[in-house]
């Protein structure tokens, strides 16, 4: 639930704040459409890619590898100079990332706690991703509009990916055990 909530935090806070960003940063308003456009089309190679190795490796490690890329390309998006270029490089490599989250995520809880119950679990566990949404909206327009730029949020962001990260190591990914009185309730 702890690395949905950064996933929130991080796809919401860019897709609605980048285009100021932008903006703030003298690019023209075509930019800020296109990195959005790029950031839907590489989604949905990252997150068929992440389905498939999802079947493959250790989900934890993935989700872990996902949300440490995503706070170094951040990191490296605001350490090069701005242009459409960095731009367009950003949010192809962010898009890839965007939602590889939701198909390792929803695998770990259906393997953890099995599926009798996933509609529930799974619900929980994407209400952890709302309210990461609505801070990493929230966060960004009110620390804007308390320093008039939007660094401190990118930061957070940064932070946030790694403390996902590594919350993400530590999963267990065998299924819970269960005594038969338990099953049968």
């Amino acid at each position: 639930m702890a690395g949905y909530f950064v996933c929130g935090f991080q796809v919401v806070f860019i897709g609605v704040h980048m285009p100021s960003y932008l903006k703030d940063q003298g690019l023209p308003s075509q930019v800020a459409s296109y990195s959005l456009a790029l950031i839907g089309l590489f989604n949905v190679f990252g997150s068929y890619a992440s389905g498939l190795l999802g079947q493959r490796l250790p989900k934890r490690h993935i989700l872990a590898a996902i949300y440490l890329a995503r706070a170094i390309i951040i990191s490296i998006f605001l350490l090069v100079p701005l242009s459409p270029t960095s731009v367009y490089v950003f949010s192809s490599a962010i898009g890839l990332l965007w939602l590889s989250t939701v198909p390792v995520t929803n695998a770990i809880v259906a393997q953890i706690f099995g599926l009798a119950h996933f509609s529930m679990l799974g619900g929980f566990v994407f209400f952890s991703h709302q309210i990461g949404s609505f801070m990493g909206v929230w966060l960004g327009g009110y620390l804007y509009d308390r320093t008039g730029s939007y660094d401190v949020v990118w930061f957070v962001s940064i932070a946030l990916g790694v403390a996902a990260a590594l919350v993400n190591l530590p999963i267990k990914e065998s299924a819970i055990g269960r005594s038969p009185l338990a099953q049968a309730g």
